[in-house]
């Protein structure tokens, strides 16, 4: 068996593009500590590490490594960095895309690290303490340290379990780079393809579930993603009446709740009370109790929220139960609890630094909805996705842009990827000019935060390639 997976991930390699014996040099060696003696949880391992490194003895950087089995037990099949720690790969290693590509391909039987440069932290007990990895003990105790990644193999010559080892030699082929032309690329994407694809989700339906079952969500995610629009659509096919604000730095709890304006077609200085458009739906709920009701705060962050919700920010308290206090938010209107068919859905650009942060006791009250940039369904051809109307999404575009992303870009960093939204146009001139006149000063504002440095050149190239200016003056 050992020789047969040996065999398969050298063959294996050499379809995703690897070079063994060439006269420029080989694309990996292959280390090979299998013999009966070591079988024993004593060390046994096989794989690929660096070419500049030795054949035996201790050796930098990331390698791809399987520890074996001489019975019938589970294999472990690991992204692994030497025991004499990093020389070249400690970028590498710092890319978040590294981590991200390899967590795709773990199941519950795997385990990955939250930072792939960290070899000083042992493997959880959680994971080195499963009964089907009890004969590694010894093994695994060694190298803990140095596993970023790994899974657990229960049947190397299973079908699903070549599937795995394939996607993590297609992985470690990813990132060394071994791929050199169209076919070598085509078999990397086929490894990969079944763990990393994403799905393409119906964010109005989860937002509807979401919705009946919290009352109160945020939409939260960067510009472009559809936020406002899926609050909409998620309130029409909810059958509600729909009341629609959006905040701003002015809001005040006058304009939102209740509050007096000078009546201006008086010709004396008289006042008006105002029926902010919060207590507009609560009355509209209270007066229609077989009808539900949506409350659409757009832009949520944008306005000092305490001073906006004032007294009524008790009432948004997951499931409270009707009690004697009662809050009145209008004059005439008093209530202790909100009814049960208003609800609310609100929306938060995550992309715009300058806005205020929101408090934990608001966060504990309402639902929090990421949105994320996803491509658009329709008829596909030649990079191009035709919408139902005359729209088409610009997928290689969209592509190109989510993989610098998703590479270079740390948790924080993804909630600012433009959205599907900045990737819709009528024709390749109104793409081009988007491109041109608002992702390319969209990212060189991010550049100049100090946000995504390490993915400048990335930028760089795309913009020059694909539109000829440089984010470099």
């Amino acid at each position: 068996m050992i020789q047969e997976i040996k065999q398969y991930i050298s063959e294996l390699a050499t379809t995703f593009g690897a070079k063994v014996g060439s006269e420029n040099g080989n694309s990996y060696i292959i280390r090979n500590n299998v013999s009966d003696d070591v079988l024993n949880d004593k060390y046994a391992y096989f794989g690929f590490i660096e070419p500049e490194e030795g054949t035996s003895g201790q050796y930098h950087d990331f390698s791809l490594v399987i520890f074996p089995t001489n019975n019938e037990k589970a294999w472990l099949i690991s992204l692994a960095v030497g025991s004499s720690g990093f020389k070249n790969d400690y970028e590498l290693a710092s890319y978040p895309g590294v981590r991200r590509l390899f967590k795709n391909l773990i199941t519950e039987n795997g385990y990955c690290k939250s930072d792939f440069t960290d070899i000083e932290s042992s493997l959880p007990k959680s994971f080195t303490g499963r009964e089907d990895l009890r004969h590694l003990k010894n093994t695994i105790s060694r190298y803990s340290k140095f596993l970023p990644v790994c899974e657990i193999i229960q049947d190397p010559s299973s079908e699903n379990s070549k599937k795995t080892i394939a996607a993590f030699v297609a992985a470690y082929a990813q990132l060394r780079n071994w791929p050199n032309n169209n076919d070598q690329r085509k078999a990397v994407n086929t490894a990969l393809t079944p763990f990393v694809q994403k799905k393409v989700i119906n964010t109005t339906s989860e937002v509807i579930n979401l919705m009946k079952e919290r009352k109160f969500v945020v939409l939260q995610g960067p510009p472009g993603t559809g936020k406002t629009r899926t609050a909409k659509e998620a309130a029409l096919n909810n059958n509600a009446k729909v009341f629609f604000t959006q905040f701003h730095a002015e809001t005040s709890y006058s304009d939102f709740i209740y509050g007096i304006r000078p009546d201006t077609s008086k010709e004396t200085l008289l006042y008006k009370e105002n029926l902010g458009v919060f207590s507009q739906a609560i009355k509209h709920a209270i007066d229609h109790t077989n009808e539900n009701v949506v409350l659409i705060i757009d832009e949520i962050n944008r306005a000092n929220l305490a001073n906006v919700l004032g007294p009524i920010f008790y009432l948004f308290e997951h499931k409270i139960e009707q009690s004697d206090i009662e809050i009145e938010i209008a004059p005439g209107i008093s209530i202790n609890r909100l009814p049960p068919n208003f609800y609310v859905i609100a929306t938060m650009n995550t992309a715009d630094r300058s806005l205020a942060v929101v408090d934990f006791a608001l966060r504990r009250r309402f639902a929090w909805y990421i949105v994320q940039p996803q491509p658009l369904d329709g008829k596909y051809s030649k990079g191009v996705t035709q919408l139902t109307n005359d729209n088409s999404f610009y997928n290689n575009d969209f592509d190109e842009i989510s993989k610098i992303f998703n590479w270079y870009a740390s948790s924080e960093e993804l909630s600012l990827q433009p959205g599907q939204g900045y990737f819709i146009a009528q024709t390749e001139e109104e793409m081009t000019n988007r491109i041109k006149y608002e992702i390319f000063p969209l990212i060189k504002e991010y550049l100049q935060e100090g946000l995504l440095l390490s993915a400048k050149e990335e930028f760089n190239t795309y913009f020059i390639n694909r539109i000829n200016l440089s984010l470099v003056d």
